[in-house]
């Protein structure tokens, strides 16, 4: 019961916002003006000197903070929030919280705002429900304090509803790609017998690993951007791999994609640029990267210059409110098998050391809302001929590949690491194939998650 609790308090401190009467009038405000506008938002996500990490302290700061930042779109029905922020995940009841707060503030619904992260690995790690289970067994929670991150939450939901009074109009949408060269490169190396003989982990010494393959990735930065007639206002960039050049620093880094998107944002300074990871969860740049410091400034430019070669070949298109259209799938992705509520309360209420190394909190707050009946949106952002996939955890980029295989004749983007309730979510056939992602405990569903995701992804790409 104390879970069923937690989540009525979650709805009760939603309707108790302090912006919460402003924010529900938004509609009615957003009405009056005919026509598609964009409001866009940015603030500073970086956690204070002495919080906690997704694994450590922050004990010092550097020139580029975590920025929280993304889009309202308004004028085609209730407004829509696509939100990118550079922590490792937000999860679970937070997960549900950022989603809430944001609808209220923009004058929507949760269904309508989509909330990702890039997944640094030098940043903060959210989830409500992981909080709530530690603090309940009087235990420090650790990189789940929420104290920090719900502070964010208000300051996003200022920030949104002061951008939408701010609105301007848009006529045209852009669609471009280009190739990032020598970045991704597939982590997992599959050996003769069909199983995964190794994994090339983002930061990786081995030579000999080095010099296998890139394998199975998605090359191409993909861009949107909206105009008002010639002036880009907004600009979305959508690449799949694991951002880490190298962490556990205690400073508080957007790493190479953050720096890359830093380094557009100066090129083309009149519109915000908003980065979102696609399913990189089983890439990193292991090929390319050994760790050294000095590759993190490499990945950047070589990120930045596909974001510029996609901006280069951009195609623009005029949009009115008949080419927005918004669609929502909701999923029921099973808990994985090894998953079992008895053991890990035992381990639990024991202080079992691997309880906490092998990232107990979450998986018991996974595995809990699972019992509950909880479902996952997919959702699917139609402009034109673009379709922007929202979907969840940490994604093989089969995923992707696939999503774009199954409408060649549409420009098909996507962006992972939304609820990062799952963790990593592999093909079916990834779980019999063995390696890191897909062994316990690093990923909390089970190979049937392919089927109710692929399923969602083919109904929302339908015209």
């Amino acid at each position: 019961m104390p879970f069923l609790i937690c989540s009525a308090i979650t709805f009760i401190w939603l309707l108790s916002s302090p912006i919460y009467a402003a924010a529900a009038q938004q509609p009615a405000v957003a009405t009056k003006i005919p026509g598609l506008r964009l409001a866009t938002f940015d603030i500073d996500a970086t956690p204070p000197l002495g919080s906690m990490m997704a694994y450590d302290p922050v004990t010092n700061k550097w020139d580029l903070g975590l920025r929280a930042r993304g889009i309202v779109l308004l004028g085609a029905g209730d407004p829509i929030v696509l939100c990118a922020v550079d922590w490792i995940g937000i999860a679970n009841e937070a997960h549900d919280a950022f989603r809430g707060g944001l609808a209220l503030a923009a004058g929507t619904v949760p269904s309508r705002v989509a909330i990702h992260t890039l997944h640094q690995h030098d940043a903060p790690d959210s989830d409500f429900t992981a909080e709530q289970i530690l603090k309940q067994a009087a235990l420090d929670p650790r990189q789940f304090e929420s104290a920090f991150q719900r502070d964010i939450l208000r300051e996003l939901e200022k920030a949104v509803q002061a951008a939408v009074t701010r609105a301007r109009p848009v006529t045209h949408v852009g669609f471009g790609e280009g190739k990032v060269e020598k970045v991704a490169s597939n982590r997992r190396i599959m050996g003769p017998d069909g199983k995964i003989r190794a994994v090339r982990y983002t930061a990786c010494k081995d030579e000999a690993l080095r010099a296998e393959p890139e394998g199975t990735i998605d090359p191409m930065v993909s861009l949107v951007s909206f105009w008002n007639d010639d002036q880009p206002v907004a600009v979305l960039s959508y690449y799949a791999t694991h951002p880490q050049s190298y962490y556990r620093v205690g400073v508080a880094s957007p790493d190479f994609p953050g720096i890359a998107r830093f380094m557009r944002q100066l090129v083309v300074p009149s519109a915000l640029h908003v980065h979102f990871n696609g399913a990189g969860g089983n890439i990193g740049a292991g090929k390319y990267n050994d760790g050294s410091p000095e590759n993190r400034g490499v990945l950047a430019e070589r990120v930045a210059d596909g974001m510029r070669h996609a901006w280069e070949t951009t195609k623009r298109e005029p949009i009115t409110v008949e080419s927005i259209g918004w669609g929502v799938r909701t999923v029921s992705l099973p808990p994985a098998k090894d998953l079992d509520e008895d053991r890990l309360q035992a381990q639990l209420q024991g202080r079992d050391a691997r309880f906490f190394a092998l990232g107990g909190p979450s998986r018991l707050a996974w595995l809990r809302r699972c019992k509950l009946g909880h479902q996952i949106e997919v959702s699917c952002l139609r402009i034109g001929r673009g379709r922007i996939l929202h979907m969840p955890g940490e994604l093989f980029v089969e995923y992707q590949l696939a999503a774009k295989a199954h409408r060649p004749d549409l420009f098909v983007a996507m962006a992972a690491y939304g609820d990062y309730g799952p963790w990593y979510i592999g093909t079916a056939a990834a779980y019999e194939e063995g390696g890191y992602e897909t062994t316990p405990p690093a990923s909390n569903v089970g190979p049937g998650a392919e089927a109710e995701l692929m399923g969602a992804v083919r109904a929302l790409l339908k015209d």
